[in-house]
């Protein structure tokens, strides 16, 4: 994992239950741009991370009964401190992920968010009172029905967002008063380490939350703890699988891959439509270098309007700013590895040697992948039915709406789709039709805001992001039934 290093002063610690922690062993982070080291981090030991798990274990009662207030003010504090430190945050995303200035300061910004959301639902998170003198046997009782948190919870996040998804984690659990243990992608964990930071200068109860930059290889004994009942996973959907088939007892949420489509139906056919269509295509396919879940893939578009969406669409992805992510006008930058970018080009090629049509792009230079748009793609062909997970993208020709929707739902994936389309009754047949967890009309499939629910269905996962239904899926209902009340 790691070598072992005589001068520590300038690496990153983790966190053990609240405090810093040092190891004999530490890792580099690499930048996946020039290959180069931009940080150093202790890798915890195995004595370590059962310290951490058995001091989750002992802080459950204690963080259940934090108050609305306290978890609300210290919920809050992260968020101010995220906001002053944004533009640090930014540079240290950028570092370690390779992601271009400019998303790396989105990301920043709506980590800050993320947890300003969840301040605001914990003074909402009242419970339910429901009448139970329905009928004369139950005459003069009421319930109370409130939620309380599994567990300690287990947050393995990914690369991609490396402090936003990290906060997708700690913060609802922060939020119903269950400890947490964050695993931050082996890559990129600079971003939840200065997490660790912020959270220590709240007052959260002893033991309550750990940050763990282990390698992969430590998930599967921290998975099986059962001191750890809730596993929260975002990642890859054979990962994510595996962990639900291993603990099938366990609470577990999943936020795994997909195959985003956009369909352009006949009527978004004005010069501004199309424009605005286009520009949104194109930046979305490739923006992380198209190394996000709900990245556009898969392009639908109505014959009437083919010839030139595909013409502005192909435009508006030739001119993208592909390069170094520390220019502030770059939009797409590299792929978190040479490795990465490689598989993008084997499947691209297999795509053209099956007789696909690169309209723009396809070439690699090291983990750079040209932004690129394939037409005419098998359908068996992997950046066809799999996640490309790359800055690639798919053009179809449609002859009607019904095979559009149609060809969204031929998909083992289903996270979010977009529809471009002004007709009401189009919007809501998509919403009853489309398999997926979250239909976007009028934009691309990418559009995500902190606090809706997010997540998919078939293998795009289980369970619910976004602050209030992760809050809810991070907890169970425990109902108190009083007697003899006068109603």
């Amino acid at each position: 994992m790691g070598v072992t290093y005589e001068d520590m002063s300038a690496i990153y610690p983790f966190w053990i239950a609240g405090k810093s922690a040092t190891s004999d062993v530490v890792a580099d982070v690499i930048h996946p741009g020039d290959g180069k080291v931009v940080g150093q981090y202790y890798v915890p030991s195995a004595v370590q991370v059962e310290e951490a798990v058995a001091a989750a274990w002992e802080s459950r009662h204690a963080a259940r009964r934090t108050t609305a207030s306290q978890r609300a003010d210290a919920l809050m504090h992260i968020s101010k401190r995220l906001t002053e430190r944004a533009e640090e945050i930014a540079q240290l995303i950028l570092d370690e992920n390779g992601k271009p200035l400019m998303w790396a300061r989105a990301e920043s910004g709506r980590a800050g968010m993320t947890f300003r959301w969840a301040a605001e639902e914990v003074r909402r998170f009242s419970g339910e009172l429901q009448r139970l003198d329905t009928e004369a046997a139950t005459a003069g009782r009421m319930a109370i029905i409130r939620r309380f948190p599994h567990g300690p919870v287990l947050g393995i996040s990914p690369f991609n967002f490396p402090m936003n998804l990290v906060a997708h984690k700690v913060a609802p659990a922060i939020a119903v008063g269950a400890p947490i243990i964050v695993k931050p992608a082996p890559s990129t964990p600079l971003s939840a380490l200065v997490l660790g930071e912020i959270l220590a200068e709240t007052d959260l109860p002893a033991g309550s939350w750990s940050v763990l930059p282990v390698g992969n290889e430590a998930a599967p004994g921290l998975v099986a703890d059962v001191r750890l009942p809730v596993v929260s996973f975002t990642g890859s959907d054979k990962v994510g699988f595996e962990i639900q088939k291993a603990v099938p007892s366990k609470h577990i949420t999943l936020e795994l891959g997909g195959n985003a489509a956009a369909v352009v139906l006949a009527d978004w056919n004005s010069e501004k439509d199309m424009t605005w269509a286009a520009s949104r295509i194109a930046t979305f396919a490739n923006y992380q270098a198209g190394q996000s879940c709900i990245s556009v893939q898969r392009v639908l578009i109505h014959n009437s309007i083919f010839e030139e969406m595909t013409n502005r669409i192909v435009n508006a992805v030739s001119a993208l700013p592909n390069g170094d992510p520390r220019d502030e006008k770059t939009v797409v930058g590299p792929m978190i590895n040479e490795a990465a970018a490689i598989r993008v080009e084997e499947w691209v090629n297999e795509a053209v040697a099956g007789g696909a049509k690169v309209l723009t792009g396809g070439k690699r230079n090291g983990s750079y992948f040209e932004p690129t748009v394939l037409a005419d793609v098998p359908v068996d062909a992997k950046v066809s039915c799999n996640e490309v997970f790359g800055p690639v993208m798919l053009l179809n020709s449609i002859a009607s709406t019904q095979e559009g929707f149609d060809i969204v739902n031929d998909s083992p994936f289903g996270l979010q789709a977009g529809v471009f389309t002004h007709n009401l009754q189009t919007a809501f047949l998509a919403h009853s039709e489309l398999e997926v967890g979250g239909v976007i009309i009028g934009d691309v499939p990418t559009f995500r805001s902190d606090q809706m629910p997010y997540g998919g269905v078939k293998a795009s996962g289980v369970g619910k992001e976004g602050l209030l239904h992760a809050m809810r899926d991070l907890t169970h209902e425990r109902i108190l039934v009083l007697s003899d009340l006068a109603l």
